[in-house]
């Protein structure tokens, strides 16, 4: 943790920005910011198991196109059945 002690006759503004020029120069800050957003990496079982589902899910599509059930119009851009709003 970084700590920083005021000085005799110290401003808050001086004391705040040697403050942060601590945080800064300690790395923590970019540490915090670099891991916020980081997701564990799930493992190669489900990696493969939802590449599969999507394979068949793409696959069932397909067919439906094909064989008429379904048009291309009920597709969206990225290939996926539009939600039809009641």
């Amino acid at each position: 943790m970084t700590e920083v002690k005021r000085k005799d006759n110290e401003s808050f503004e001086s004391l705040l920005r040697r403050f942060n020029n601590r945080v800064q120069m300690s790395g923590r800050l970019i540490q915090a910011k670099k891991i916020k957003f980081l997701a564990p990496s799930e493992n190669k079982t489900k990696k493969k198991s939802a590449a599969l589902k999507r394979k068949q899910i793409k696959e069932k599509i397909n067919y439906m196109l094909k064989t008429g059930k379904i048009s291309e119009e009920d597709l969206n851009r990225r290939g996926k059945l539009k939600l039809k709003k009641k």
